[in-house]
């Protein structure tokens, strides 16, 4: 079974959440056999921050949404999307 790499996109609810502190809260929710491989950040507007963490995952059923279930459920963050999914 192969791994696939996805650029996910992160949206904080609040410009004054400390983004430092949700990265590690993203961290600590990956579900079993997912890590991050790096983290970029997004100025979007007004003072907003987006979070771009690159997460690898086993290619088989199901993908990112396990991914991005666990980060929905995170305190602090707004929406997720994924940008860009790339087998490596």
């Amino acid at each position: 079974m192969g791994k696939v790499a996805a650029k996910m996109k992160v949206m904080p609810q609040s410009p004054d959440i400390d983004l430092d502190d949700l990265q590690e809260r993203l961290e600590a929710s990956l579900p079993e056999g997912a890590k991050i491989n790096g983290f970029e950040r997004d100025e979007v507007a007004f003072g907003l921050v987006a979070l771009l963490p690159t997460v690898i995952v086993p290619d088989d059923a199901g993908g990112t949404e396990a991914v991005e279930e666990s980060f929905t459920g995170v305190d602090g963050v707004e929406s997720v999307s994924v940008e860009n999914v790339g087998r490596i």
